[in-house]
């Protein structure tokens, strides 16, 4: 499982960072997302699948390795 993301797209909602704080943060300076850890175990996948799925502008993709 691999996390794409467009930070582009990304309004620094912050669902994410507060959700998952090991996998994602926000950045300091313009409060978009960055993803800590692009490859989480298999066994993260359903927390990711739905923290992706809550964000307001849909920045978030799972994808299959």
């Amino acid at each position: 499982m691999r996390i794409r993301y467009d930070r582009e797209r990304c309004v620094g909602s912050g669902a994410c960072a507060f959700t998952l704080p090991d996998i994602f943060d926000q950045d300091e300076d313009d409060g978009r997302v960055l993803v800590l850890v692009e490859r989480p175990g298999s066994e993260r996948r359903k927390a990711v699948e739905d923290v992706a799925a809550s964000c307001p502008v849909f920045a978030l993709t799972v994808e299959d390795d």
